[in-house]
């Protein structure tokens, strides 16, 4: 017992040591470049996904008073405040949105799940949740694992231009793949009984599970990947800060708190220095 709280006490010592440093680069940095490049038009516009149950990405609908609630929403509004900046929420119902519209001039921050096709268009920072997508199969469904997905005739939904769909497809090249605009189009087709299987993120899944009677989600998983703080290519000032603020929410429990005010207890919160 004495050797376990001594290695709490360290493990403590250094998530404060990191929580200082990141604090230390925050306040070197160019306050004014940052400015410029996350809130050119005087306001830091961020794109955001809402879906139909929270996650790592997705954010909701407050049902009560109508504002949005989210781990994204949550930094995005701490980060506002330590920036000195007025925040704009821009909804999406999928994250290929915001990735095909990076170079538009529309938006200033995202966060979004990471993959290769995504690190070409965005600069990521810090991932600050570690993700994992697999299927939720209709009730009717003998499969049992991923692998058992992937045969002629299996008709997979997802969300177009996601990096869950692009996986899926890796994945599961000889299933039939369903691209859709948002998560309640695949649940509705799995409810009207044209789609075998839904492709989405574990706690979307888990959100959405209680609106199909007798689906499933897989134990296994064919996506293993993080969602992270992204800006769009060339700003550098802006990548630096937006990476070492994600270190410190990490490091003070910020992030964990935020999941754990969403019901998402579950969800694990990415290693302290984790850059995609």
């Amino acid at each position: 017992m004495r050797l376990i709280a001594i290695l709490a006490l360290l493990v403590a010592a250094n998530i404060a040591a990191m929580s200082a440093n990141a604090a230390d680069d925050l306040a070197e940095t160019d306050m004014g470049s940052v400015r410029a490049e996350l809130a050119p038009t005087g306001v830091m516009r961020v794109a955001i996904g809402i879906g139909p149950a929270p996650s790592g990405f997705y954010g909701i609908i407050d049902p009560q008073n109508g504002i949005y609630r989210g781990v994204t929403i949550d930094l995005a509004t701490a980060l506002g405040e330590r920036l000195g900046v007025p925040i704009s929420f821009i909804a999406h119902d999928r994250s290929g949105e915001i990735q095909m519209s990076a170079d538009d001039g529309v938006w200033d921050l995202t966060f979004m799940p990471v993959d290769d096709t995504r690190k070409q268009i965005v600069d990521f920072g810090s991932a600050y949740h570690l993700l994992q997508s697999t299927y939720l199969v209709s009730p009717s469904s003998s499969i049992t694992s991923v692998t058992g997905a992937n045969h002629q005739g299996f008709r997979i939904a997802g969300v177009s231009d996601t990096a869950t769909f692009r996986a899926s497809n890796a994945a599961s090249p000889l299933a039939t793949h369903i691209a859709l605009d948002g998560p309640d189009d695949a649940i509705a087709l799995m409810l009207a009984g044209d789609a075998d299987a839904i492709a989405l993120g574990r706690e979307s899944l888990h959100g959405i599970l209680d609106r199909i009677p007798g689906g499933q989600i897989l134990d296994d998983a064919f996506l293993n990947s993080t969602t992270a703080v992204a800006v769009p290519k060339g700003k550098p000032a802006a990548l630096a800060f937006v990476t070492s603020f994600v270190e410190e929410a990490k490091a003070s429990g910020f992030v964990r708190q935020s999941f754990d005010r969403l019901g998402l207890e579950n969800s694990i919160v990415a290693p302290l220095g984790m850059i995609p």
